[in-house]
């Protein structure tokens, strides 16, 4: 049966790392997957996944007002496909998180959706959001904050380190700009909330 998962965590915590290897995994056994990034996100290179420890893979890309339907429902008129994975789904619209549901009831394929679940003000993504509110199964990708706990939140640095409290929601970034962060320190980061 065919589901929509989505798989969150916070920054640094290996999400597009799983998303390669579980590709990896359908591929080592005869079947064939469709990975689909962020088109903005050229971080690793324009329509490619990769992952802090040195792997990656070649992807198509999503931008705003995209039909993913439509594009899921191509790329399986071209022949099999075991599983749909989409990585930086934290940039996913709402509409298209809709899209991807339909996907999984009309077209019967599984979805994996990897990304963010808050910005660095502790708010939700409105893809996030969607696919917290959609999403047949969650799964949460754990990793640590400097003290041991689980990290929950992320800070945005400036260039000379300092703390940034506001700015735009999406700004493209790695270690350089993000933290990771246990929400107690995170508040101790932006000052209490």
């Amino acid at each position: 049966m065919a589901k929509l998962y989505f798989h969150y965590s916070t920054m640094n915590a290996g999400k597009s790392t799983i998303l390669l290897q579980a590709s990896h995994n359908y591929r080592e056994r005869g079947m064939n997957t469709y990975l689909i990034t962020a088109q903005f996100d050229g971080r690793a290179g324009q329509g490619k996944i990769a992952s802090r420890i040195g792997i990656g893979d070649a992807a198509d890309t999503f931008a705003s007002g995209e039909d993913l339907f439509a594009i899921i429902a191509a790329r399986l008129a071209l022949g099999p496909c075991a599983c749909v994975f989409i990585d930086e789904a934290q940039f996913l619209e709402k509409t298209q998180v809709w899209q991807l549901a339909r996907a999984v009831d009309d077209l019967k394929v599984p979805v994996m959706c990897y990304g963010l679940r808050v910005d660095f003000m502790g708010e939700l993504f409105p893809g996030s959001a969607a696919l917290l509110a959609l999403s047949d199964e969650l799964r949460e990708v754990r990793t640590i904050c400097h003290c041991g706990k689980k990290a929950t939140m992320v800070v945005r640095k400036a260039v000379n380190g300092t703390v940034l409290k506001d700015g735009a929601q999406v700004e493209i970034g790695g270690n350089d700009r993000y933290v990771s962060l246990c929400r107690p320190h995170w508040r101790e980061a932006v000052g209490d909330r």
